[in-house]
């Protein structure tokens, strides 16, 4: 199997090593084309208004100085042109991406430009306790050999992926794999932080107030909570078909029928 490893947090970053490790036992021919710097909240970005650079840094490995997207891009139409992978590995990001989170997401939405080219892909992040953080990836990096093997028997259908989270708990403290649905805070007000530079300009930094989360416990944001791996099938159709026959019914009727 050819893999492709790409991420959000950069070339450098832990978590792509981790990543490297877990598919390495998977992968006939392994490849990394990742952002050149952190991306991180980049979302489904796509740089357009400046030039893109990329930079070998060793066998089949690559960094782009752009977005996810970019760099999934670059590698699909440049460097594995006419050999293209057969599965994208995405992360291991370092926190979380979870709930209405995804939309934002970087490491997402790398495995959601492999899905719309029509290669099976999968994103992975490892949800960090912001008061603990000497676990790391230790939950990614025990569970996620097994986890992609049972993954990649099960590979999403064409324009799908899988959005995977490991909990923030030490390794023997994981619950088992649960497959669930994508949650929704409901957050009640955004936290902007006003700042002064020591040359007395001000400056923001977004952060987010508290959040009420989707009842019914059973979504990925309560499952990690319950420190079980969430597993999430995500399709990028965004159709929302039972609004469709509402809309027809206040739309002219003529254009309807064309």
């Amino acid at each position: 199997m050819r893999i492709l490893l790409t991420n959000d947090d950069g070339i450098h970053a832990p978590g792509l090593e981790v990543l490297e490790r877990l598919a390495a036992p998977l992968a006939s021919e392994l490849w990394i084309v990742a952002p050149a710097e952190e991306q991180s909240g980049a979302g489904h970005s796509l740089t357009l208004h400046s030039p893109l650079r990329i930079r070998k840094h060793g066998e089949k490995r690559y960094s782009v100085t752009g977005t996810p997207t970019d760099a999934v891009m670059l590698a699909l139409g440049k460097l594995m042109k006419g050999n293209w992978p057969d599965l994208i590995l995405s992360g291991v990001n370092r926190g979380a991406n979870l709930g209405e989170d995804i939309t934002y997401s970087g490491t997402v939405s790398a495995a959601m430009e492999g899905a719309l080219a029509g290669v099976p892909s999968i994103a992975l992040s490892q949800v960090m306790n912001r008061d603990d953080l000497s676990l790391g990836f230790a939950a990614a990096e025990a569970h996620g050999p097994e986890l992609l093997e049972k993954l990649i028997k099960a590979l999403p259908e064409k324009r799908m992926l899988t959005n995977v989270n490991f909990p923030a708990c030490a390794p023997e403290d994981v619950q088992g794999t649960i497959a669930c649905q994508q949650g929704f805070r409901d957050y009640l007000r955004l936290d902007v932080d006003e700042r002064t530079d020591p040359r007395g300009f001000r400056y923001y930094w977004f952060g987010l107030g508290p959040s009420e989360e989707t009842p019914g416990h059973r979504t990925d944001l309560e499952r990690v909570t319950d420190n079980y791996i969430a597993v999430t099938p995500l399709h990028l159709d965004l159709t929302h078909y039972p609004s469709i026959e509402r809309l027809a019914g206040v739309l002219d009727a003529n254009e309807q029928s064309k």
